[in-house]
């Protein structure tokens, strides 16, 4: 098995328009016009790469997405090991899916498309 990394993770804001601004101002930030919409900025060259997603009910942990070679299979040791596992959704960036271990934390898994 290879080695599993942290690939991408997000944070939870209310607003996008007011943390592009706050974090902008107090880090710097740029984002990627390109790959932000009206719910979710992404942090321009950032490693490793993250952004905001807007929510009804933000929380103060970030969302955490571990990269992973084989996402069906990945799921599938999940559930082997008492967690459960969404089914993968689609994106330009590749799949991705929630995920609980058997204790109900939860936590992303991504499979990056090609070039991601």
């Amino acid at each position: 098995m290879t080695q599993v990394q942290l690939g991408y993770f997000t944070l939870d804001t209310a607003d996008i328009g007011k943390a592009r601004a706050f974090y902008g101002a107090l880090f710097g930030w740029t984002f990627d016009e390109d790959a932000s919409r009206s719910t979710y900025a992404h942090v321009a060259d950032s490693n490793p790469p993250f952004g905001f997603v807007k929510a009804e009910r933000p929380v103060s942990e970030p969302n955490l997405y571990f990269r992973v070679d084989d996402i069906h299979a990945t799921c599938a040791r999940v559930a082997e090991l008492g967690g459960k596992a969404a089914i993968p959704a689609e994106s330009a960036t590749g799949q991705s899916c929630v995920v609980c271990d058997d204790q109900g934390v939860s936590f992303s898994l991504w499979q990056a498309a090609p070039g991601f």
